[in-house]
């Protein structure tokens, strides 16, 4: 018989034995895991590991520079057309390919070498923090709140990376060590840069009429008999008066297609009591109603579909365009602002030779 086995005493201690050794190597594991996060990176490693391991836990995407700062959140019951979206636009929904490039790029930004310890030297690469340094805090953090990546990030570098990555200055807030990281792509700082501009794509071949209504309540009507007419033309000529050129009516005629935007906001807090009115209709049935405010020196512009025939597809189309436009305001860029609201002296040739107004065009 095995004499450990058979004194209790030595049984006890053996028991005792295995045990502590099992508790010994988890805190040498736990003193190793430790470890391993708190040292450097080095070159070619993962240069946010926690990120990287836990990339789709990620619930808030923060950015702070000179400019400001606002937060990309992510809200699954949200009603809106993404999950993501950002607080400071009244929860307009973020772009999700935006998301998506910003938190892989994140988690696959790898170390190169390590770089300046020396804070004064942080200017000449913009790694001074915000609000009153160059650099751009990005901070990543989860639903409870642990943060999984938080860097500073600054000029970037040629490192001649044949998939075309750059380097990228970088540092952890907190810390004076700097780091020359590989990044696939740069990161979008701007806020308007995240607003999903997805609110309307409405191809051009398919306007059959144009009612534009300015804000002091007069109108003209634009239209096409068929979609192969190369041109609209005035429903209704002013007496005596004729177009400046056979092309002029087609740029207020086609406001609404390649729509863009700027910026946005809540509807509510953009004063559509004197605003133009533009109203679409396509040869299949799609109107589209567009309300147009000039705020200061600013277009906004509100949108509402409706399905005026009998096909299913474009009830569906009018649906889904209410569901990402309604109750919002859309700022444009100057140029289709004015393209909205061309009024209709423009379009007609001049009286007794005098120069008509130029016909917004669209740029290229």
């Amino acid at each position: 018989m095995n004499v450990t086995l058979a004194d209790p005493r030595r049984r006890t201690l053996a028991v005792l034995a295995g045990t502590a050794l099992v508790f010994i190597l988890l805190a040498a594991l736990a003193l190793w895991r430790q470890a391993a996060e708190l040292a450097p990176p080095r070159g070619g490693d993962a240069f946010l590991p926690e990120l990287a391991d836990h990339e789709r836990e990620a619930a808030r995407i923060h950015f702070a520079s000179k400019k400001g700062s606002f937060d990309v959140v992510f809200r699954p019951n949200h009603a809106g057309a993404s999950a993501w979206v950002i607080p400071q636009k009244g929860d307009y929904p973020a772009a999700f390919p935006e998301v998506n490039k910003t938190l892989l790029n994140l988690a696959n930004l790898k170390a190169i070498e390590p770089k300046t310890a020396q804070p004064e030297w942080f200017r000449y690469v913009d790694l001074d923090a915000p609000p009153k340094g160059a650099g751009t805090e990005i901070t990543v953090k989860d639903e409870k709140g642990r943060t999984l990546a938080s860097l500073i990030v600054g000029k970037s570098e040629e490192i001649g990376d044949a998939g075309g990555a750059t380097g990228l200055f970088v540092r952890r807030p907190g810390e004076n060590q700097s780091w020359l990281v590989r990044s696939e792509s740069g990161f979008q700082t701007d806020v308007n840069g995240w607003l999903d501009k997805t609110a309307l794509d409405l191809d051009p071949t398919r306007i059959q009429s144009t009612i534009v209504t300015a804000a002091d309540g007069s109108s003209y009507e634009l239209v096409r008999d068929a979609k192969t007419d190369a041109h609209f033309k005035l429903a209704a000529m002013p007496a005596g008066r004729t177009l400046s050129n056979e092309g002029a009516p087609d740029s207020p005629a086609d406001a609404l297609s390649g729509f863009s935007f700027e910026d946005a906001k809540p509807a509510g807090r953009v004063d559509f009591s004197h605003a133009a009115h533009i109203r679409t209709r396509t040869f299949d049935g799609l109107q589209i109603d567009a309300a147009v405010a000039k705020i200061g020196t600013e277009y906004w512009v509100s949108l509402e579909a409706a399905n005026v025939g009998n096909s299913p597809s474009v009830a569906k189309e009018a649906r889904d365009i209410n569901a990402r436009a309604a109750g919002w305001a859309y700022k444009l860029a100057d140029y289709k602002g004015a393209q909205f609201t061309t009024p209709l002296e423009s379009l007609l040739a001049p009286k007794g030779g005098a120069k008509p107004a130029a016909t917004p065009v669209p740029e290229q």
